[in-house]
């Protein structure tokens, strides 16, 4: 063989090698695109039923929120009527603290009047009892 056969011979052999190199690798890399595809298709199955799942979460709650709302509504008058009562109460109270004061107020003038009665009817019995002296 002449080396020029010979250095045919390994470049063919570098080349087999080369071949079954990249054989192998592309074998590999095709299981795992394969198990890549799998993974994709289990995850969007999985997607899938979370998305069922959370569409009917979401029903569930407009359904409880609307019976909340009609609930709220219901009892919103007795709020409001609570409301009323606590103004009607401090208005009240307003009309008890004026009323007092009047009373408060007659009362000490009364009370002055009398003094001032009691006062004059003393001197006019004093007056009296001395004329008849």
């Amino acid at each position: 063989m002449t080396p020029g056969q010979i250095a045919g011979l390994i470049a063919a052999g570098a080349f087999l090698l080369l071949v079954i190199f990249i054989g192998v690798f592309l074998m590999n890399m095709v299981r795992s695109l394969g198990e890549v595809t799998r993974s994709v298709k289990v995850m969007t199955e999985d997607i899938d039923v979370i998305s069922k799942q959370a569409e009917d979460i979401l029903s569930n709650a407009n359904v409880l929120l609307e019976d909340v709302n009609q609930k709220v509504a219901t009892i919103d008058p007795v709020f409001k009527a609570a409301a009323d009562l606590g103004t009607s109460v401090s208005d009240l109270n307003d009309a008890t603290r004026n009323l007092t004061g009047r009373v408060s107020s007659t009362a000490k003038k009364t009370a002055g009047a009398g003094i001032m009665s009691r006062l004059s009817r003393t001197a006019f019995n004093a007056y009296r009892n001395r004329k008849t002296k």
